[in-house]
């Protein structure tokens, strides 16, 4: 570290998160990062200059500039560059949408995302298909408020409507049917592997709907003043997040039983949720004032791994990707973690 800062040369020793969308902040930490005569430093990503938010010897907080795909950071000062460390960048696939939850993939990885709307807001268009080309096309015009997305063990995608308080089936050509009402403000769904339906009423009631369509109380939770997320890990646990009024929110679990506990608490307006292949779960929230999506480990340790503001929630796609949704449309993420998704029995 010493010779690092006599010859003036800039040195990064890492970047934290590695993940981020365009507008949100990485930390660099190294040595010699500060220019003489306390300038600020210059930090590029793929030589698209990025905005420095704090500088000194030792770290800096940079912001992710638009226009950058991905790629190579680097920082120099003093005439001199450091070495790169990569950063993957979100990259946009569809916009001027309105998602309120976490975007669905059918097997034929078709993205599934929302013009949700305000509340008793009639929108055009309300769920739109994203196809493997990116190309977003109107799928369901007739539906108000549309909240959360699962496919079912039917191919079919199920929505929940926070209007209504009614869960509807759309098949694969768009047309759509009631399959469940009376789930109050319903707004997160999904299946288990036994293909059992679950959907969060944010009063404060988790629903379990048998395939045969018999509606029971499974859980109550703390009403949430937005919406319930849910996601189940493979021992057939389910989570649940609902922002309250708290910036120090919790993810419950709740057992096949219907037990809930406290599984993680220290989030801020924790939203959409899914898990990797190694059961991490992955949360939109903010975690000590930082927004993106938060890793939460089996053990509860948390982290950081994508910093992006206003995301709303994630779901994992094949070749170990993510879709990212914020509150205004879908981010296409390539990271090197692979995800799972339940793939309810027939």
């Amino acid at each position: 570290m010493t010779a690092l800062k006599v010859n003036g040369n800039p040195h990064i020793e890492s970047i934290e998160p590695k993940c981020a969308l365009p507008g949100g902040e990485v930390r660099i930490t190294g040595q010699g990062l500060r220019p003489h005569e306390f300038r600020r430093p210059a930090v590029r990503f793929d030589d698209v200059d990025a905005s420095v938010v704090i500088s000194s010897e030792q770290f800096i907080v940079a912001r992710v500039p638009e226009g950058t795909s991905a790629g190579n950071v680097v920082v120099a000062t003093n005439g001199h560059s450091s070495n790169a460390q990569r950063v993957h960048v979100a990259a946009p696939i569809a916009e001027n949408l309105h998602p309120v939850a976490n975007p669905a993939l059918d097997e034929d990885g078709n993205i599934y995302v929302t013009f949700s709307g305000s509340r008793g807001q009639k929108v055009p268009v309300a769920i739109y298909r994203v196809d493997d080309s990116y190309t977003a096309q109107p799928f369901v015009a007739e539906m108000m408020n549309p909240t959360g997305l699962a496919v079912g063990h039917d191919g079919s995608l199920y929505v929940s409507s926070r209007y209504d308080g009614t869960v509807y089936r759309v098949s694969r050509n768009g047309t759509m049917t009631s399959y469940a009402e009376g789930m109050g403000v319903a707004t997160g769904i999904a299946f288990d592997k036994e293909g059992s339906l679950y959907v969060g009423d944010r009063s404060g009631t988790i629903f379990k709907i048998g395939r045969d369509r018999q509606i029971f109380v499974f859980a109550t939770i703390e009403p949430s003043v937005a919406a319930y997320h849910l996601a189940f890990d493979d021992a057939g646990d389910l989570y649940v997040t609902g922002p309250t009024t708290s910036s120090f929110d919790a993810v419950y679990k709740v057992d096949p039983h219907g037990h809930v506990e406290v599984f993680y608490r220290g989030l801020g307006r924790p939203q959409g949720l899914a898990f990797d292949a190694k059961g991490n779960l992955y949360v939109a929230a903010s975690l000590h004032g930082r927004r993106g999506i938060v890793r939460i480990t089996p053990a509860g340790v948390a982290s950081l791994a994508v910093s992006g503001h206003n995301l709303v929630g994630l779901a994992f796609a094949p070749g170990k990707a993510a879709i990212l949704a914020t509150n205004s449309g879908l981010h296409h993420l390539d990271w090197e973690i692979a995800g799972r998704r339940i793939i309810p029995t027939h």
